[in-house]
């Protein structure tokens, strides 16, 4: 399987911002306008994002006070466009302050997901059915197999900082992949958690083969987070060849899952890894 899974970065809705980019609303000074503001911020996208997220490693937990994040799971198969209205709904309700915090386990029907940045040429084979999300990022497969996390958290609370928000959520699949003997990994040009693998093939530059296990997604909106992670279970990975997610078409980079890796896990285990790892990088949870 020569495919990868989607290496998404945030898109930001906190103020005049380029996608991924951490940006306020500002006065005007003189004549600068709201393009000037966006040339700036697309200059920090190329200049920073993608460089600076792998040094941002402190949890990111709520504080002392604040009630446990409220974590819940939804058995069977819920519909995308379902599930992207519930999600919707309480990061509302939580950037207003009227809901605590929740992160939201499912898994989804066979689909593809496109999102702000996705290229209809990456679109291999619609073999699915293609939803447009507000996240990150371009085409990612979702599936039976796979759990998709909805992580739905006020960053006002914790720490405004959506790089450092992007990297606790790596930090949580690799503490997680740990209970599984698994060792995973970030690079500093693919978002996402990948896994060596030194029993295939490398580039004909040298390159080592790697696989990605787990994807990344985000959306910020008013500093309520949106969209989350999908780890690999145990989907049909031959699904994700009908995509080619983020432009990433080398042979040498490709996808994996826990049964892949001859780790299989019921997805009630990787539930019970993902919420102890969670409580370590972002706090306390609550069964919801």
């Amino acid at each position: 399987m020569h495919a990868t899974g989607c290496a998404c970065l945030a898109v930001a809705d906190i103020g005049s911002a380029a996608p991924g980019v951490l940006w306020r609303n500002e006065p005007k000074e003189g004549n600068r306008g709201a393009s000037a503001a966006r040339e700036e911020a697309g200059a920090l996208l190329q200049g920073r994002v993608f460089n600076s997220r792998l040094g941002s490693r402190a949890p990111l937990l709520g504080s002392s006070h604040a009630p446990p994040v409220e974590w819940v799971v939804t058995p069977g198969l819920t519909q995308y466009a379902e599930a992207l209205k519930e999600m919707e709904a309480r990061a509302d309700a939580i950037a207003r302050g009227d809901a605590p915090e929740r992160v939201w386990l499912i898994e989804h029907p066979e689909l593809y997901t496109a999102g702000t940045s996705a290229k209809d040429s990456d679109l291999i084979e619609a073999r699915f059915p293609v939803h447009r999300a507000g996240r990150g990022g371009q085409f990612t497969y979702h599936g039976p197999g796979q759990r998709v996390a909805y992580v739905m958290l006020d960053l006002k609370r914790r720490r405004p900082d959506v790089r450092a928000y992007v990297a606790s959520l790596e930090a949580w699949l690799i503490e997680t992949l740990k209970a599984f003997d698994v060792a995973g990994e970030v690079r500093e040009s693919r978002v996402g958690v990948w896994v060596a693998r030194p029993d295939k093939p490398a580039s004909p530059l040298g390159e080592p083969a790697e696989d990605k296990i787990a994807a990344i997604g985000v959306r910020v909106r008013r500093w309520a987070t949106l969209h989350g992670v999908a780890l690999n279970v145990d989907p049909n990975l031959a699904h994700f060849s009908g995509i080619a997610p983020c432009g990433i078409r080398e042979a040498h980079y490709g996808v994996t899952s826990l049964a892949d890796l001859g780790r299989p896990a019921t997805m009630a285990e990787a539930d019970a890894a993902l919420r102890a790892a969670f409580e370590t990088v972002f706090g306390p949870t609550r069964t919801g």
